[in-house]
């Protein structure tokens, strides 16, 4: 039987930059967290806001909703760009340092798709690593925020109402009840094989809420960054866009530039479009490199970068850096609205485990972080103002997680082929139920941990969204409907139901 331990507050699960800002709006808020970090640590990419006197949170609105393929939500990214200046104040009120020129003033950067110079960056290309210094300093002096080691692998309700969570260690369950859930899981990059996501972005908090019950959207959509390192190594180390913002040009194995043919932005150009075209110099038998030889003082101004080349015996003020395409961006996710409020009573969702309509089909470059700030506050506040005592009895949490092993086996691996195979930047019918048959084919020894259900479910669901999308959209392309069709441009919900559950208190 699971031991039970009422923490009669706020529970976030997640210690991301979405994560953190929940817990730190809260009046009060228990954190659950495992030691691995997320993807937070890992962005090198800046903070979208406008800033300048040249900008506006409305231009800011504007191109992010020319770049998200028609789907995104007026309402969502209103309340994005509106509230960017703030959370970028609010970071700086905190102790984060970001780059700033001779004068003081802030540096803003330009990349793929904005149309002014709004980014801001911490050392060149180490923005999460600089946003997650300050947010967990605030959070080793908060009085208000308690940290609890744990891995989440359900959800506990009673009745329609998510009342807490469960954990693992080992075959040991532990359910937490608490007044509300937050689920700040993160992505699903690791269910491909060439991604830039780190191994805890797994996609298993979308997978918890679906069997609480939770309605899930836009599975189809997931943005692939366009230049990840091409040099073996797993996860795929990030070239930040912020590279291509300061003039380094993508070539060929000759040298010769190459996006010029297909986007007038060229290498501004949003990250789909760049990042098919990559795929289709290597369709074609060509290469593609990054060239970042003319950007001055490179080691200086993207010392990650650097080291990242360096790691594989490569200088980028020298050489050519090969690079490719690389799962980056899950677009869907547990459907929530502007307040992160789910489908289900009691459990709210907030930054890349969610999807809010903020990016519809296509991410804005460096709107992610500022998701997590801006987004992470209105979660505290609505939840500040909704959240309600659990109960004593009556509590149930799904069957299988209280019995199953939870670490996926070696099989996941082939998993995590397929789908890069057959559901990656260019998708076709055929590849599709491909996919699909394979997987169903896997699933029976996926399916003998939660680890590895979660993965073997997850993909599943993606396949079928993107079958049931026969057209290309934003990250969603599919060679054999290579159009937009107008009629497609909603966003496409799915509600998985819950899974079977037993009483636990």
């Amino acid at each position: 039987m699971a031991k039970i331990i009422r923490v009669d507050a706020p529970i976030v699960v997640g210690a991301g930059v979405a994560g953190l800002s929940v817990a730190l709006g809260l009046e009060r808020s228990v954190v659950i967290t495992t030691p691995e970090m997320g993807s937070t640590w890992w962005a090198q990419g800046g903070i979208a806001a406008a800033l300048s006197e040249d900008d506006s949170p409305q231009a800011h609105a504007d191109d992010t909703m020319a770049v998200s393929g028609g789907l995104a939500v007026d309402e969502a990214v209103s309340a994005l760009t509106l509230g960017g200046p703030e959370a970028i104040r609010k970071l700086i009120a905190m102790g984060a340092e970001f780059d700033r020129d001779d004068d003081g003033a802030l540096l803003l950067g330009r990349e793929g798709g904005h149309h002014e110079r709004r980014i801001v960056h911490a050392d060149g290309d180490a923005t999460g690593a600089e946003v997650m210094r300050a947010l967990n300093n605030a959070v080793q002096g908060a009085e208000t925020v308690q940290i609890i080691e744990g891995r989440v692998i359900d959800l506990a309700r009673s009745g329609d109402r998510v009342v807490g969570v469960v954990t693992a260690e080992g075959k040991k369950r532990t359910i937490y009840l608490g007044t509300a859930v937050i689920l700040a899981t993160g992505g699903a990059g690791r269910v491909f094989s060439h991604t830039t996501n780190p191994p805890a972005v797994t996609g298993e908090g979308i997978m918890i809420a679906a069997r609480a019950g939770a309605r899930l959207a836009d599975l189809e959509f997931v943005q692939f960054h366009p230049t990840a390192l091409n040099a073996g190594k797993d996860p795929m180390p990030l070239l930040t866009e912020a590279l291509r913002g300061e003039g380094a040009t993508l070539v060929d194995g000759s040298g010769r530039r190459f996006m010029d043919q297909y986007h007038p932005m060229a290498e501004l150009a949003p990250r789909d479009i760049v990042a098919r075209a990559i795929f289709w110099q290597y369709d074609r038998g060509s290469a593609a490199y990054l060239d970042g030889r003319s950007i001055l003082n490179f080691h200086e101004r993207f010392p990650t970068v650097t080291a990242h080349a360096m790691s594989v015996g490569l200088d980028p003020v020298e050489d050519l850096l090969p690079v490719s395409p690389a799962a980056h961006y899950f677009m869907g996710g547990i459907d929530a609205d502007t307040n992160g409020r789910t489908s289900v009573a009691g459990l709210w969702a907030v930054g890349e485990c969610s999807s809010s309509g903020v990016h519809g089909a296509n991410r804005l470059a460096s709107n992610s972080l500022l998701e997590g700030i801006v987004f992470g506050a209105r979660v505290a506040n609505d939840v500040d103002n909704n959240h309600v005592e659990p109960p004593d009895t009556n509590v149930e949490a799904p069957k299988d997680g209280l019995e199953m092993p939870v670490v996926a086996g070696p099989t996941v691996e082939d998993l995590r082929q397929i789908m890069w195979e057959r559901v990656g930047l260019i998708r076709t019918g055929d590849g599709l139920w491909q996919a699909r048959n394979a997987i169903l084919d896997l699933q029976p020894v996926l399916e003998r941990t939660t680890s590895g259900k979660n993965a073997a479910d997850l993909a599943l669901l993606m396949v079928m969204a993107a079958l049931r999308r026969s057209e290309s959209r934003g990250g969603h392309y599919r060679a054999d409907y290579p159009e937009p069709d107008p009629m497609q441009a909603v966003r496409a919900l799915v509600m998985p139901g819950p899974a079977e559950a037993v009483k636990v208190a």
